[in-house]
């Protein structure tokens, strides 16, 4: 099977979208020899190059073309042009897009991924083409598709739901935990740790409103409330919470330290005391499941898919209430028994998401997308 795979979200600083396509192909790669599967992956940038970075990728053949990236989306989303196979020169069974939109390509079979449909539901919290594509091209783009690929069982339905496509059309696909062992304490000095991009559905101004009722509330014998550590890409609509560090009473409580790369995330972790994901919606959560990986206490929101990915390991509160948010990591950092439970039950649900199970259902997407292509010819 000769499959072409969308590499671009993963080639610089990337978000929750681009580490599942770094760590899908070197679970592919990892779990299908060349006679089974024959992989590329494309990239196409004006100055960001593709490197088969630390033998990660080893055995994939790179496909580099010096077209910005706008530009191709443009011909992409709106003309289905230029084909896969002009571009690679190549032919393919499989064209797999990372994103919502066609990898268009002449004879091979069309698979997409959907992490979340939250561009449909607040495009006033986007930009460039994914405001100006997405919205109108995707359900249009996922019919079209032979197969929809998505993280978890809320996207699932979302995709049935608002893009009126079948349930048997929608390949679940969840992320695997990182290859870590558990840490090896909880450090008494350690922080509150948020990871993510600095935006909207982050829901970082309900944390924020959170951590200052901890700071301001009663005072309660024995309580100390640690430092609050926001590691994640700012963005324009997140200027107003970073104005607020600079205010008392968060100005000595609250760091933002910019994007942490993927290999400095576990350190981040074994630093923190817990993690808090207070979003309004996500397609997955990867940072509840990378932290559950190594033990550490999660607290998350009751919204999207995160009560499946976080299941009984954790509190789950109500994202809108800052009450319930305080409430939840007040617990974890004052009942160290509980914590030791939310702990213990979060690495047994990690166990659960594997990277070599996710290939495999991937290729039987793949496989899927082929016969449903053949069908759709005949």
């Amino acid at each position: 099977m000769r499959v072409l795979v969308d590499y671009r979200p993963a080639l610089r600083q990337p978000s929750g979208a681009g580490e599942y396509t770094h760590q899908l192909v070197k679970a592919l790669l990892a779990t299908f020899p060349k006679s089974s599967l024959d992989l590329t992956v494309f990239s196409s940038s004006w100055k960001d190059r593709l490197e088969l970075e630390r033998g990660e990728l080893a055995g994939a053949t790179a496909v580099d073309r010096h077209v910005p990236v706008r530009l191709l989306n443009l011909a992409w989303h709106r003309l289905g042009w230029p084909p896969a196979e002009t571009l690679a020169g190549a032919s393919f069974d499989v064209t797999h897009s990372s994103h919502p939109l066609i990898l268009p390509a002449r004879a091979a079979a069309h698979v997409i991924t959907i992490h979340d449909l939250n561009f449909l539901v607040h495009p006033e919290w986007t930009r460039a083409e994914i405001r100006r594509d997405y919205p109108t091209l995707v359900r249009d783009h996922a019919q079209r598709a032979d197969r929809i690929i998505v993280p978890s069982t809320f996207t699932a339905g979302e995709v049935t739901r608002r893009l009126g496509v079948p349930s048997d059309k929608i390949s679940l696909c969840a992320p695997g935990a990182p290859a870590w062992t558990r840490r090896t304490a909880t450090p008494a000095d350690g922080y509150v740790l948020f990871l993510g991009t600095l935006e909207p559905r982050k829901n970082v101004g309900a944390l924020l409103d959170a951590y200052e009722l901890l700071l301001t509330g009663p005072v309660k014998a024995g309580r100390h409330v640690p430092r609050l550590v926001l590691a994640g890409t700012a963005t324009a609509q997140s200027r107003p919470w970073l104005d607020r560090l600079a205010r008392a009473p968060l100005n000595t409580m609250v760091q933002h330290i910019g994007y942490v790369d993927p290999a400095a995330r576990r350190e981040l972790y074994e630093g923190a005391r817990l993690l808090v994901q207070p979003s309004l919606e996500e397609g997955f959560g990867l940072p509840v499941l990378e932290a559950m990986t190594l033990g550490v206490p999660v607290v998350a929101a009751n919204r999207g898919s995160l009560p499946e990915v976080l299941g009984d390991a954790g509190p789950l509160v109500d994202p809108d209430s800052p009450d319930q948010l305080a409430a939840g990591i007040e617990r974890i950092l004052e009942d160290d028994a509980y914590a030791a439970r939310c702990a213990e039950a979060g690495i047994a649900r990690a166990r659960q998401f594997r990277w070599d199970a996710t290939a495999r259902r991937v290729f039987d997407a793949y496989q899927l997308a082929i016969e449903h292509r053949q069908c759709a010819s005949v």
